[in-house]
């Protein structure tokens, strides 16, 4: 992994534990993530599909609701883990939501092949839309 925060393979680590939850019975693409919050704190979360594809929920955003639900708003990173592919990166409603709490998280990549990405969520979500767009 690339010199990083000391904490990034702790939250990979959980990342891949999360993915062992994921209910993924339609797309067979279990997908874990572990949001770091800038107090220290760790949520996890993982995709939980629906028969209703449009009530499917990504992992991303399963970790930034149980955050949120638990008082937190600030984070430093977020890891998405994801066996099944070579290219598990967050999808563009994911990078969204990221952006609403944390426009300058770093986002650690993990594809279970041995190599780990860190990207800053700017350079995934270019031009982004967010709260300071919006009049006060």
């Amino acid at each position: 992994m690339p010199e990083t925060n000391p904490k990034y393979p702790e939250l990979l680590k959980a990342a891949k534990e999360a993915a062992q939850r994921a209910y993924a019975p339609y797309s067979k693409f279990p997908v874990g993530a572990a949001l770091l919050a800038e107090d220290g704190r760790v949520f996890i979360g993982c995709n939980v599909e629906n028969a209703s594809f449009g009530a499917t929920i990504c992992a991303e955003q399963t970790a930034i609701v149980k955050a949120v639900s638990e008082g937190c708003r600030k984070f430093v990173a977020v890891a998405v883990y994801c066996a099944e592919t070579d290219d598990c990166w967050p999808c563009g409603i994911c990078r969204q939501v990221l952006n609403e709490f944390a426009p300058e998280l770093d986002v650690i990549v993990d594809c279970g092949n041995g190599s780990v990405t860190v990207i800053r969520l700017p350079d995934l979500l270019t031009r982004s839309f967010g709260p300071k767009d919006l009049p006060s």
